[in-house]
């Protein structure tokens, strides 16, 4: 079986949960014997993107995507032009000012690529879809999330193969641009869905609200929760002394790190605290840098800056030794998510976690029982979360090895990747 998998690429700057999810799934389908293809789109894979390196070229570079959307000239540019704008020099140099802008100044962006041809990137489609036609047709294209449907439609069309669209947090970019983009979007997302034959969610949660809002039959949503890579991973051997709580995604605001910095201030004024520690990694954009500035003058302020710790590297190691130095872990998203790979993350290493009540969270501490959910809406629950399980480490333990255990048994990416081929195998065989 022939797969193409078009990826987009996050630039490396921080935990990016889709690029880990894609890079992993790759690798899970190309050890079952799958001739997977993976085209990267907007930046290059950085992210867990070890033994990925196919040589073919990125496609939709983020600027040239860009340059066309602003300047109608770029969009009749020749070819070598093009191919400047697309080098990884250049591409490494616009990731790292990824985040200068945000969904709520990228919605005529987002409505032209979703408008495929009939937007303004129209050339980059072509291109797309004119290398794809030159090389051995594929028997399914996957797309690694819905806000890529344009492209899809259009190599549907063109290529009469089956499409298969990941669904994961697509709605946080969009419900972040404003009227009358926002909405054009969602109806545009909607029409596109049908030309995709199967959707994959990666929890019930968001297969149903997707269902809602892209007005798809429920019964064309499967669910493959997503996988992680389980080799060399150990559990935390004892309780670590002093104890420490940990936040792995990207150092934002809109994710809540925030949120646990202050529960962490609350905590220290406990003299039962005073050696409570706080460990934050995940990386960040130059949007979340004026963020990060104000909680380190907060931390000043307190005269806690030394036990808080922020770590630049989040790579599959570094990630490795930072859960492994864990109590226990929280990134208390208010909006929720679709799925928190960060979650499966922490507890494949026997760190429990704290999340709020909120999206897929619910669902997959209840699956795991690897932790505690607590109401958002209710004053300093995080706090009173956290000091129960920071006061009763034997009971912390207890629920991060359960998690662990299901981890193991129901989220490494070998279980993953079986639900997808099943996905494939079916729409080939129809």
């Amino acid at each position: 079986m022939r797969v193409v998998q078009l990826i987009p690429g996050s630039g490396g700057t921080f935990y990016c949960q889709n690029c880990m999810r894609d890079s992993a799934l790759v690798r899970a389908l190309r050890a079952r014997g799958i001739d997977v293809t993976f085209v990267p789109l907007y930046l290059p894979l950085a992210v867990d993107a070890e033994g990925l390196e196919n040589g073919v070229p990125v496609f939709f570079g983020g600027i040239n995507v860009y340059l066309q959307q602003e300047f109608t000239l770029f969009r009749r540019t020749p070819r070598w032009l093009d191919r400047l704008f697309d080098s990884r020099w250049m591409l490494k140099r616009a990731a790292a000012r990824e985040g200068s802008t945000s969904a709520a100044t990228l919605g005529p962006m987002t409505l032209s690529m979703l408008q495929g041809r009939h937007g303004k990137q129209r050339k980059e489609a072509e291109r797309l879809i004119s290398w794809l036609d030159k090389h051995d047709r594929p028997d399914v294209i996957h797309v690694s999330n819905a806000l890529l449907l344009g492209v899809a439609s259009e190599i549907k069309k063109a290529l009469n193969v089956p499409i298969v669209c990941s669904l994961q947090d697509e709605h946080t970019w969009l419900d972040a641009i404003p009227d009358p983009h926002g909405r054009r979007c969602w109806e545009v997302l909607s029409d596109k869905a049908r030309d995709v034959d199967t959707f994959i969610a990666v929890s019930h949660w968001y297969a149903g609200e997707m269902s809602t809002r892209m007005s798809i039959p429920r019964d064309r949503i499967v669910v493959a929760p997503v996988g992680i890579e389980l080799d060399g991973i150990e559990p935390v051997s004892a309780p670590v002394n002093p104890p420490v709580i940990g936040y792995l995604s990207r150092m934002s605001e809109c994710l809540g790190l925030g949120l646990l910095v202050d529960a962490f201030v609350q905590l220290k004024q406990d003299s039962r605290f005073k050696d409570l520690r706080l460990r934050v990694t995940g990386g960040q954009t130059a949007e979340d840098e004026p963020f990060l500035a104000r909680v380190r003058a907060t931390l000043r302020e307190r005269n806690i800056e030394d036990d808080v710790e922020f770590l630049d590297h989040f790579d599959r190691e570094a990630r490795h030794a930072f859960l492994h130095s864990l109590s226990v872990l929280s990134v208390p998203a208010l909006g929720g998510e679709a799925f928190g790979t960060f979650i499966i993350e922490a507890l494949a290493f026997g760190v429990p976690v704290v999340q709020p009540d909120v999206g897929a969270f619910p669902e997959i501490l209840e699956t795991t029982g690897g932790g505690r959910v607590y109401d958002p809406n209710e004053e300093n629950a995080l706090a009173k979360t956290l000091e129960t399980l920071l006061l009763e480490p034997g009971r912390a333990r207890e629920l991060g090895l359960r998690g662990r255990s299901v981890v193991l048994d129901e989220y490494g990416m070998e279980k993953t990747s079986e639900r997808v081929l099943a996905v494939y195998s079916a729409l080939v065989d129809r």
